[in-house]
């Protein structure tokens, strides 16, 4: 246990270390997603930025950008470790590949937050996006990521063993953009596109988010209308079988003998 928490806390540090290094990618970054929200807003809006759209979908938006942040800094992240040649010894610690990495995410979750916030006061400032601050919408974020970080290691995986896996990640993000009620609501989708998003691991988490924080239900109604434990259910599973298909995915790399390969 001792050894697992000094592994993940000096990949924590490496990882602050990295993107400090690297800060002007980071801003730029920000800035460059906030463009991406205020576009699909005009377009959502028919030219008009409607702030109670705008509000509905920046919850919707806020899930995502986390969900992007993890599967991108889990996929590529092993990427820089391969062409760096360093993901041998990172394969010879005592603690397994899976959990360093979850250092490595909890690092994306603090900058991730921080650049939610400062996109966060822009729009609320220029846009009139109000969202109400309740604490109940911690727990329900932090169970949709659980799901998402699923996906995460299923991108991972294929990232050891395919090498490059960019646009499968683009795929899975893009996917968790645009059909998974981030920017339009499941009911005016086709029935049938609506049952495939309900699959992935943040749309019910961005549903129940939103009647907690914008329709002010607590955490014991949404524990009684099922949603809540759908939700626990749904992201479990998800992340069960995203690490289970990251270890095969190990495993596999190793028996051919390509795991530190690019």
């Amino acid at each position: 246990m001792k050894t697992a928490l000094i592994t993940l806390l000096g990949e924590v540090r490496k990882s602050l270390l990295i993107s400090w290094t690297y800060r002007a990618n980071v801003f730029v970054a920000t800035f460059t997603l906030g463009f991406i929200f205020v576009g699909i807003g005009l377009l959502t809006g028919g030219g008009e930025l409607d702030s109670e759209q705008l509000t509905f979908m920046f919850v919707g938006y806020l899930v995502w950008f986390y969900t992007r942040a993890a599967i991108s800094d889990l996929s590529w992240g092993l990427r820089g470790e391969m062409s760096a040649g360093t993901l041998e010894q990172m394969s010879m610690s005592p603690v397994p590949i899976g959990l360093v990495l979850a250092g490595r995410v909890f690092t994306s979750l603090l900058l991730t937050t921080a650049q939610i916030l400062i996109q966060g006061s822009v729009f609320f400032l220029l846009l009139d996006i109000r969202i109400p601050l309740r604490w109940e919408g911690i727990p329900i974020l932090a169970l949709t990521l659980i799901g998402v970080f699923g996906f995460g290691y299923i991108v991972a995986g294929a990232t050891l063993v395919f090498k490059q896996s960019e646009s499968l990640a683009n795929v899975v993000e893009n996917l968790l953009l645009f059909i998974n009620g981030t920017m339009v609501p499941l009911d005016a989708m086709p029935a049938w596109l609506a049952s495939i998003a309900r699959a992935f691991p943040s749309t019910l988490g961005i549903a129940v988010l939103r009647r907690v924080v914008l329709d002010g239900r607590s955490l014991g109604l949404v524990w009684q209308d099922k949603s809540l434990v759908w939700l626990i259910v749904h992201s479990s599973i998800c992340l069960a079988i995203g690490w289970l298909v990251f270890d095969r995915c190990e495993r596999v790399a190793k028996k051919q003998g390509s795991l530190g390969q690019y």
